[in-house]
């Protein structure tokens, strides 16, 4: 539980970590959808050279991406042979019985695993290069134009950076949790599912006690120290958009043309 490094922040002074959020921000959103324009082995290659570079300019150690990315296994290999074994189309590699991989699906599997990779490495080296003040201070930038027609953009902001904050606590109470029901007795691992489902039970009804316990004592924190919303208040740190912000994005912007001129 405690290896899914999505929440967690890690403090640097690495040119990722010097970057303004609203840049990281806007990079990681619009790379999302770039990463469905890649239709090639070209272009995927493209978008993962560009997802290992940051990490490379951010000092975070690649074993402990890698390690972050272990709960995340499951995900891709499912995604992987879905695609293999659903997708019937191009030439014939194996088969043996009902079991049938044409060169198609692979193709598909391996183009979606990719997907799944860069788009979970990108979101993750955000939070672990930008703090949760941030992310909030720099989401509520990029929501400010809207507030003309009504959106609260500071209470957005506020939940997403409470949310962020929130995952790496509930993966350790998830952990405690489960480390004191298997002292009772209570086995997460084996059995029959009906089994398996009281032991889910188990686990699931303290995480949300213990969940909205937590939320109450913010809430409560917050009241106390006169929280009243994002209405004439004022920041400690200023945002400054600086030259390498500029550079960055605008590498975003020639990977994209790179990538329409490479596709297919």
């Amino acid at each position: 539980m405690q290896q899914l490094m999505i929440g967690k922040y890690i403090p640097g002074n690495s040119l990722i970590h010097r970057l303004d959020p609203r840049a990281k921000l806007s990079i990681v959103f619009f790379y999302v959808f770039l990463v469905f324009l890649a239709n090639n082995s070209a272009s995927y290659g493209l978008l993962l050279l560009y997802s290992v570079l940051p990490v490379v300019f951010s000092g975070v150690p690649f074993r402990y991406i890698l390690r972050g990315l272990k709960p995340m296994l499951w995900i891709f290999l499912f995604t992987f042979l879905l695609h293999v074994l659903t997708t019937k189309e191009g030439a014939l590699l194996f088969e043996f019985g009902p079991i049938s991989v044409h060169q198609k699906g692979l193709q598909q599997g391996t183009y979606m695993s990719i997907r799944f990779l860069v788009i979970i490495l990108m979101t993750t080296l955000l939070t672990l290069t930008t703090t949760p003040i941030e992310i909030t201070d720099g989401l509520e930038s990029l929501l400010s134009p809207f507030k003309r027609i009504g959106l609260p953009a500071h209470e957005i902001a506020l939940m997403m950076s409470i949310s962020l904050r929130f995952i790496p606590t509930l993966l350790e109470e998830t952990e405690k949790i489960m480390k004191a029901q298997a002292s009772r007795g209570v086995d997460f691992a084996g059995g029959p599912i009906r089994e398996r489902l009281r032991a889910m039970v188990a686990l699931l009804v303290p995480l949300f006690i213990s969940a909205f316990k937590r939320a109450e004592d913010l809430a409560i924190a917050m009241e106390a120290r006169g929280y009243q919303g994002g209405g004439g208040r004022t920041k400690f740190r200023q945002l400054l958009w600086h030259v390498r912000d500029s550079a960055a994005f605008g590498s975003l912007l020639l990977t994209a043309f790179i990538l329409v001129w490479i596709r297919s």
